[in-house]
């Protein structure tokens, strides 16, 4: 049985969570997510707990990314501690603005701190063009330097508003892909449905390197979306995040249970994906 992962997790720190509005003043991104109806808040500990009671063997945390690299080195300051106290049940994510200096430098820090990946960007709320190459190549740069996936912010170009949906879906993300074949990047919440296009031979070649989580599926989509995916080929490229502390795992889980999915297919989804990207950013797997 693979070990059960949530690759889609958020977490804040306690002087974030005390200071948001003030925050949220200079952070305008950050504050209409702040303010939103279905936000949650949740430290490290609130994690570790949401893990015991829904049998999750390692969730990914990450901060939020701000606009500001100041606030994003707190965050990353908060995700290394916890890491290194929970005894292997959190790995970690570095918030980074792509275009800030010290973002690089940001980069290996966290790095050399233990971190996995780089993410959640927010493409709109952090004023990076995923389609531009010279705002991309650095932060791609510093990635693939230090053996790092990327995880990106992409939404849906069709269906309800919600805040921070932004307007970062499947074309910027394909574009992305073209840009930087070398990119180990994860696109959050499905990339807006960019996982239908693999079923084109040359998309499929493009996006070579891309994966999909599963975060606030139960906000966007029917069960019939893994189903789908499953059909679509793309079964060892998605990861089973939640957005935690928005939603809980148990959401996913019935989810899973409606569309069908069992046996390989379901643990390839609840972990043996992720677990597999790690051995590919580690170079023990081929790409």
């Amino acid at each position: 049985m693979a070990r059960r992962l949530d690759t889609h997790v958020h977490v804040y720190s306690p002087e974030l969570i005390a200071t948001w509005r003030e925050v949220a003043r200079v952070e305008p991104y950050f504050g209409r997510l702040a303010s939103g109806k279905v936000h949650r808040w949740a430290e490290a500990d609130d994690v570790l707990a949401a893990m015991e009671a829904d049998g999750v063997d390692q969730s990914w945390i990450c901060g939020f990314a701000f606009s500001d690299i100041g606030l994003c080195r707190a965050q990353n300051d908060y995700v290394i501690d916890a890491v290194a106290r929970s005894e292997g049940r959190l790995q970690g994510l570095a918030v980074v603005p792509p275009l800030a200096p010290g973002a690089e430098a940001e980069i290996v820090r966290c790095r050399e701190a233990g971190l996995i990946g780089v993410g959640e960007i927010f493409p709109q709320g952090q004023g990076v063009d995923l389609t531009d190459l010279r705002q991309t190549w650095r932060l791609v740069g510093a990635c693939h330097e230090a053996g790092l996936f990327l995880l990106i912010h992409t939404a849906e170009p069709v269906g309800h508003d919600y805040p921070g949906k932004g307007d970062v879906g499947p074309r910027e993300a394909a574009q992305f892909c073209a840009n930087h074949p070398e990119a180990v990047v994860i696109f959050a919440h499905w990339g807006g449905g960019l996982w239908l296009y693999e079923l084109m031979p040359e998309m499929a070649r493009i996006l070579r390197n891309a994966w999909y989580d599963t975060a606030a599926t139960p906000f966007l989509y029917g069960a019939p979306v893994f189903s789908s995916a499953l059909a679509a080929g793309v079964r060892n490229k998605i990861l089973l995040g939640t957005d935690f502390p928005i939603l809980g795992r148990h959401r996913y889980d019935a989810m899973l249970d409606a569309a069908g999915v069992d046996g390989e297919a379901r643990e390839a989804l609840e972990g043996g994906n992720g677990a597999r990207l790690l051995r590919i950013c580690r170079g023990e797997e081929e790409r």
